[in-house]
């Protein structure tokens, strides 16, 4: 699985996610949009938006946060596999 992750170093929801993945052993690259040249019009070609964190399955875009949720820790753990607790 080839997963990127957009993001920026001001974005919370950015952090959360790249500890969700850490905490998990799941492998990513991240693409800092502020850092990282054509990031932005990648962002804003498929997404429609400057909406970060993005991230990018195997070329598949998914948003893994909604606004006023937080990050997905649900919808992530069942994408991702992972066990749940309880």
């Amino acid at each position: 699985m080839d997963l990127k992750v957009y993001s920026a170093d001001w974005c919370r929801d950015c952090f959360v996610a790249k500890r969700f993945l850490t905490q998990h052993n799941i492998p990513y690259t991240e693409v800092n949009i502020e850092k990282t040249p054509g990031a932005v019009d990648e962002l804003v070609q498929n997404v429609g938006k400057k909406a970060i964190p993005q991230f990018v399955i195997d070329g598949k875009w998914i948003q893994p946060y909604r606004p006023g949720k937080g990050f997905l820790f649900d919808e992530m753990s069942t994408l991702f596999g992972i066990q749940q607790p309880g």
